[in-house]
């Protein structure tokens, strides 16, 4: 007895090889019936009417024409074969149908699947990345807001000792008639020129901004660079900047720039623009190239905001170059601000 061959086991063909059973629908059984009447009522009409037409033609000598036979053809099958052309339609119509239900019920369960498998694990609904990036831009907003406060405090307490440790002014003789316009003045010192000059680490962690809520070095640093009138505009600035560029998805701790050599940074600081210090534009993030571009074109607040941060960024780098080492140079360029000023400086043809 031979071998008998391995049958092959079922295979599943989804929902869109589901192979149809072979029934016969509504619509076929009544083209089956128009069909089958047709088809007698032609039959009646030529085995009962026809014999009395032959005899006359017989009679007449009229010989058997050709073109009359098929049109007697055509006038029999013709209707027939439109029947079932309009079955046929009938048919794929009714597979489409059933074919879109069954694909509807299928996405319903994966749906209801994916549903039930996250009520089972416990999953609550996970917060998207931007709706993240969002939460901690709004908490790094209230942290500066914190930090300002608390600088201003400070910085109102200091003038307050100050105050109360200044020697008693001299007599001011009093204001004749000739003279009651004139206000008199307190000549004195401001207490933004008594504070210690803003240290170079200070400055660079302060352009690093704070890394956390618990980063009490970085907010010290930030406090001591808000007591400088020219750092200061370039922490706000900077931080303006950040933000707008947070509402596009676009962070500095994403971006990862190829690092431009010192001297580079050195021209830069004394005034050399254009290919010269190319390589300050090290940013190759294309998306966010390209979120950025966009918005300055679109955007006026944006742009007006960029071109302030990189006046003032020029301006503050160029006392800061005057006075630090290579080694300051490569932390600052680490920075968020220096991250801030190699992307915008490259949107805006600094580099070009």
């Amino acid at each position: 007895m031979p071998d008998e061959e391995p049958h092959a086991p079922p295979v599943s063909l989804g929902v869109f090889g589901r192979a149809h059973k072979s029934r016969i629908s509504g619509s076929e059984a009544i083209a089956l019936a128009l069909s089958l009447i047709w088809l007698a009522g032609c039959a009646a009409f030529f085995l009962v009417l026809g014999g009395g037409v032959r005899e006359d033609a017989s009679a007449q000598g009229l010989s058997a024409n050709p073109l009359q036979f098929v049109l007697t053809i055509l006038a029999v099958f013709m209707p027939v074969a439109i029947i079932w052309v309009a079955a046929a339609a009938a048919r794929s119509a009714r597979i489409m149908r059933e074919e879109s239900a069954r694909l509807q019920a299928a996405i319903d369960g994966m749906r209801h699947t994916y549903l039930q498998h996250q009520q089972t694990a416990g999953l609550g609904p996970v917060a998207s990345k931007v709706e993240q990036k969002l939460e901690e831009i709004v908490r790094v907003q209230r942290q500066t807001e914190s930090a300002i406060a608390t600088f201003t405090s400070t910085r109102a307490a200091r003038e307050k000792v100050l105050k109360t440790a200044a020697p008693e002014p001299k007599t001011v003789p009093p204001a004749t008639d000739t003279d009651e316009a004139q206000p008199v003045l307190e000549l004195g010192t401001d207490a933004e020129e008594l504070a210690p000059p803003l240290s170079m680490d200070d400055f660079i962690r302060a352009m690093h901004f704070p890394e956390n809520p618990d980063d009490r070095e970085g907010f010290r640093a930030l406090r001591r660079a808000l007591g400088d009138h020219k750092v200061a505009s370039l922490v706000r600035a900077a931080q303006d900047v950040l933000t707008l560029l947070s509402q596009d998805g676009i962070y500095m701790d994403d971006l990862r720039p190829d690092m431009a050599r010192p001297e580079i940074w050195r021209k830069f600081a004394r005034g050399e623009r254009g290919r010269a210090i190319a390589a300050l534009g090290g940013i190759r993030d294309r998306s966010s190239l390209a979120l950025s571009a966009g918005r300055m074109r679109t955007d006026p607040v944006f742009r007006d905001a960029v071109h302030h941060f990189l006046r003032r960024f020029d301006q503050v780098y160029a006392d800061f170059e005057a006075e630090a080492t290579d080694q300051d140079i490569a932390r600052m360029a680490e920075t968020r601000t220096a991250r801030a000023f190699m992307l915008l400086g490259r949107v805006t043809g600094t580099f070009d």
